[in-house]
This record gives structure tokens, C-alpha cells and sequence, in this order.
């Protein structure tokens, strides 16, 4: 395929998937415009921190001509891991690798990565505030778009880059999320090393895990001096309405997380008492594995909407950014849009399978009754 043919193409969501896609397509001269929901790039909070590995983050941003630009803004530093018992001891510390960043998996806040994405796309590539509502089919392998705005295009190719509940997935397979049996409930500290001294120095530079009996802490250094931390428990997906709190009753829900993690190290605590962004309740969730899907001409599935997994891989946006890259490339390099997608999805559906099994495996141990000795013996083996 090449320029001249000009593909109608649309990309639904601007995460990281969507918008390495773009930027790849864009880089070898096809046009394609990315429909995002939000109503701009600063509408809401992008999450924390990703570390990006060489053999797919950083590989989807070399493609895209940006690996320079993100080993700019990365933080090697934050590679570093960190284990402590429920008793506050450390228990393992592993400082990141020296040498060259790329062979390492270097981190970069979620909202920077979006940032550097966005900034290297064509103005008007993404158009805010379209929340896709229908796609209806033509016959043809084109669809028609419909948006909340009351926006009405058509596309010869649809690429569901929308996350977790896809609205475009519903055409392709009738798989949805299931709940994992883990929840976090997400805190965070401003200006930790100022305001939170002893909290910072637990964290370290980088990722600190405190994990026993089904439930406990994962703090992450983001930039900015912020930190941000998942008090996670193994509990019913409705635990906050069955224990009769409202999640908006801070006083309440603190009360709460202390009863959960009664006998823990006070350092631990803090973490729950010194919020300064108040409690998220945030359920994990993830797609049936294997997920697969039946191949449709004129649409395709990047990142989440194609293997949600739980965090505990690592891999969620390192593949969403592989998937974009890969897509694009299919597109470049095979002469219609039917012969990319099958050459897409066959590299697609074989790796995320590995992956989403892998998470699954992590959230597991992680949050089991003898989480710290797992977690610990995993630690201990890695290279």
C-alpha cells in the first residue's frame, strides 16, 4: 500500500497503540485520523509510570522515530525494584543496570509518553471529543462511523484502539473484561521527598512492592516529585458496598484500608494516611486468554481492546505501542488493507497469548497467601 491509494483510515482512541500507528503510517506518507473521546489532551489523567523494554516499547518507538526523543524524557533511575515485608524490612533492592538505557527498560510517566506521541503527529490528526457510538457495517469492508458529537464518517479500515471496554471489539468478538479478583485503590503524594520524607525514601527511585496474605502496596515514582501508590487486595469486585461505604467518604474508606492492613509496618500505613489525592477504586480487569476473533475485512483491534491483561506483566503498553507499529508496517508493506490486517493479527494473537498468560500468572502470585515469599523467589531470579 502506499500514498496514492489513500485509505480512509480510522483510528479509534488516542492511546499509545492509536498514536504510534498514526505516527508510523504518517511517517511513510499515509494519512490517518485518530477519534478520540476526550475532550482535549489534558481532559484527565493519563496514570502513572510505564517502563519501556527494548524488544517492543522501545522497538515501536524506534519505528516511529522516537526513541531518542523518549530516552530524553525517560528516567533510567526508575528501574530500580524494591521488596519490603509487611514488618517494614527491606527485603530485596535491586538498583537499574548500568550502561545504555536501551537495554534497559527505562520509565517514562504515562501522560509524557502521550505527550511525545502527539506532538510528533500532523496537526488535526486527532479529533477530540468524538466518542464513537456505532459502527455500523456497508457490505464492503468499509463501516460507518457515528459520534456522540454527531459526527458521520466512513472508513475503509477501523483500528479499535479504545481500550479495555472497545466498542469496536463488539463487532469482532463477544469477549468482555472479567474481573481478576484484585482491586487497588489508588493514592498519591505531591512533592513526596518535601512533604512526605520517610514515605520517599521507602519508595526509592523507582517501584516499591510490600505484598502478603492476599493484599498489599505498590508505590511507583513518577515524575514531578509525585508518587503514586496501589493499596491492592484480593476482595469481591463490590467490596466498598458490601462493607456500606460510600467511596466518596474519605474518613470512611481510610478507616476501612487501616482495618485491612491491621498489624503492618506504621511506614506502610503512611502510605494510606497521607494521601494527598484521596482514594480511587480502581477493580483489575482482563480479557479471556487466549482472545481471538474471526477475521473481519475493514477492522482490526491495537492494545487493551485486543488483550486486556492485568499490569503485573508489565507489557500492557509495550504492546499496544508493538501492535500499532506492527499494523502500520502490515499496511505499508502489503498491497490491500484485507492481506495487512491477516498479517497483523497472525503476528498479534500468537505473542499476546504468552503475555496474557504471564500477567495473569503475576496478579496471581502477587496477591496470594504467601505472596511475599513468591514474589520474593521471582525477584531473586531474575537477570
Amino acid at each position: 500500500m502506499n500514498a496514492t491509494s489513500e485509505p480512509r483510515i480510522a483510528i479509534i482512541g488516542a492511546g499509545p497503540g492509536g498514536l504510534t500507528c498514526a505516527r508510523v503510517l504518517q511517517e511513510h506518507g499515509i494519512a490517518a485520523t485518530v477519534h478520540e473521546g476526550d475532550a482535549s489532551r489534558t481532559a484527565r489523567d493519563q496514570g502513572g509510570t510505564l517502563d519501556m523494554h527494548p524488544h517492543s516499547g522501545q522497538r515501536a518507538l524506534r519505528a516511529a522515530g522516537l526513541l531518542d526523543d523518549f530516552l530524553a524524557e525517560a528516567r533510567p533511575e526508575g528501574q530500580q525494584m524494591r521488596l519490603i515485608s509487611r514488618a517494614g524490612r527491606v527485603l530485596f533492592d535491586a538498583l537499574p543496570p548500568e550502561g545504555d538505557a536501551t537495554e534497559g527498560n527505562p520509565e517514562i510517566d504515562r501522560g509524557q509518553l502521550r505527550d511525545l506521541l502527539l506532538a510528533s503527529l500532523e496537526p488535526g490528526t486527532v479529533r477530540w471529543g468524538r466518542k464513537l457510538t456505532r459502527v455500523d457495517p456497508l457490505g464492503d469492508g468499509t463501516h460507518r462511523l457515528r459520534f456522540a458529537d454527531g459526527t458521520v464518517t466512513e472508513a475503509d479500515l477501523v483500528i479499535g484502539a479504545d481500550g479495555a471496554w472497545s466498542r469496536v471489539r463488539r463487532l469482532l468478538s463477544d469477549a468482555t473484561p472479567l474481573y481478576t479478583g484484585v482491586t487497588f485503590v489508588e493514592i498519591g503524594l505531591n512533592d513526596a521527598d518535601r512533604r512526605h520524607p520517610a514515605l520517599a525514601e521507602l519508595t526509592g527511585d523507582g517501584t516499591m512492592m510490600a505484598l502478603d496474605d492476599n493484599k498489599g502496596f505498590v508505590a511507583q515514582r513518577n515524575s514531578g516529585g509525585h508518587i503514586r501508590v496501589y493499596v491492592g487486595m484480593r476482595t469481591d469486585e463490590r467490596w466498598h458496598q458490601e462493607a456500606g461505604l460510600d467511596l466518596a467518604d474519605t474518613a470512611a474508606l481510610r478507616r476501612a484500608l487501616l482495618r485491612e492492613f491491621t498489624g503492618w509496618s506504621p511506614d506502610l500505613l503512611g502510605f494510606i494516611t497521607r494521601t494527598d489525592t484521596g482514594y480511587i477504586n480502581r477493580p483489575l480487569y482482563a480479557l479471556p486468554v487466549p482472545h481471538t476473533w474471526p477475521h473481519t475485512p475493514g477492522l482490526t483491534l491495537v492494545g487493551d481492546a485486543a488483550h486486556l491483561m492485568s499490569p503485573f506483566s508489565g507489557m500492557g503498553a509495550n504492546l499496544a505501542m508493538l501492535d500499532g507499529a506492527d499494523l502500520a508496517h502490515a499496511l505499508i508493506d502489503h498491497s490491500t488493507i484485507d492481506q495487512a490486517i491477516t498479517a497483523y493479527e497472525k503476528v498479534l494473537l500468537s505473542r499476546s497469548v504468552e503475555a496474557a498468560e504471564g500477567a495473569a500468572e503475576g496478579i496471581d502470585g502477587a496477591f496470594a497467601p504467601d505472596s511475599a515469599a513468591q514474589t520474593l523467589a521471582h525477584m531473586t531470579q531474575r537477570p
